[in-house]
């Protein structure tokens, strides 16, 4: 597809913040975007124009029934001076998924990539250098056909807009969180949008987060719906480590969100780098795994964080189960150490993980 180019003229470009400047994450936006259109059965109107609002219907469908989806992908500077993305072909699948779940349009992955791709080397100067940092990939859809009966929409935007973020974590991975499993709250019920990365997954878990946030927890450890089995921690996948090391990550369902990050964890199970299996993963007897000391460390896998060791967790009763000593331990931090270096070019990565953008001028 021609992707045409509605660009600010040099004069009226923001600059990019200097090293200097806490980024934050997600808070900064460059330039430009991507745009394109849906209608009649084609993408069409591929276009990278400035940052700018959208003019959509009062009725557009998706203000009133959430037909949105969106991904999230990170880029960075190596050492080279060129700008990497990793793994944009697999949110670009996932993508894909969510779509079909959502009864939206697949948006081509090859699309996807050469928009983001161009997006990129149009605000390659946005790309930070700072450590730790990252250029945060935002794409997503929305239906924009102006109707009020509950039915799919005929017509959609993409989008791509871009984030320079700073660390996740402003004092690096130095501590641990702390989860509620509050049995009240469920973040997906079967044959639902569980496993879709879709606006009202995240809408809904609002209230379950401000209940955690009450009690004194960073978010909520979501069960299954009859309250047995371990599903997510809060908008990330879950795992745990056993006392030799091996991580274990939830079973991957249609109420289970398929990270990134734990596809490539499994990945580098496979090829012998560290140790990692999926399995249902029963609650009572993971409460008593932490307590008996054959859990040893526990936490979170998700795109920003990379990483979220949980050092406890807490019931609704007040009972609180901890972690190993409730920090941070060596086998999560050796994995965080061991991604980061692949997402930054400090460590080789494996075949395909990471795309270089193109200089297209």
């Amino acid at each position: 597809m021609q992707i045409a180019y509605d660009l600010l003229p040099r004069n009226k470009r923001q600059s990019p913040p200097g090293r200097d400047v806490n980024l934050g994450f997600g808070l900064l936006r460059t330039n430009h975007m991507f745009q394109m259109e849906y209608a009649d059965g084609v993408w069409r109107n591929a276009c990278i124009l400035p940052y700018q609002p959208f003019s959509i219907m009062p009725g557009a469908v998706c203000l009133h029934y959430g037909q949105t989806i969106f991904e999230g992908i990170k880029a960075f500077r190596h050492e080279d001076g060129e700008i990497r993305i990793f793994r944009g072909d697999i949110n670009a699948d996932r993508l894909n998924h969510s779509a079909r779940i959502m009864c939206m349009p697949p948006v081509p992955p090859d699309l996807q990539m050469e928009a983001i791709m161009r997006l990129i080397d149009v605000e390659r100067d946005w790309c930070p250098v700072i450590p730790e940092s990252s250029l945060y990939i935002r794409p997503f859809m929305f239906a924009t056909m102006d109707a009020l009966g509950v039915r799919p929409s005929t017509t959609y935007v993409f989008c791509v807009i871009l984030s320079p973020s700073g660390p996740y974590y402003a004092r690096g991975i130095s501590e641990a969180i702390t989860l509620l499993i509050n049995k009240s709250f469920h973040r997906a019920a079967p044959g639902g949008t569980g496993s879709a990365k879709c606006g009202g997954n995240y809408g809904a878990s609002l209230r379950a987060a401000e209940e955690a946030h009450s009690r004194g927890a960073s978010q909520v450890l979501y069960l299954n719906t009859d309250n047995t089995r371990i599903e997510e921690a809060g908008s990330m996948n879950h795992y745990h480590v056993l006392a030799d090391g091996t991580f274990v990550i939830p079973t991957f369902s249609d109420t289970v969100l398929r990270s990134i990050t734990s596809l490539s964890v499994l990945e580098l199970a496979e090829a012998g780098e560290i140790k990692a299996r999926q399995e249902d993963i029963p609650l009572e007897p993971f409460l008593k795994g932490i307590s008996s000391g054959d859990i040893i460390e526990a936490g979170g896998f998700g795109t920003a964080a990379v990483v979220s060791p949980v050092g406890r967790y807490c019931l609704e009763d007040g009972t609180v189960y901890t972690v190993g000593d409730g920090g941070v331990g060596r086998h999560s931090l050796a994995l965080y150490t061991r991604y980061s270096a692949i997402q930054t070019g400090k460590a080789p990565a494996p075949e395909g993980w990471l795309r270089t953008v193109p200089r297209y001028s």
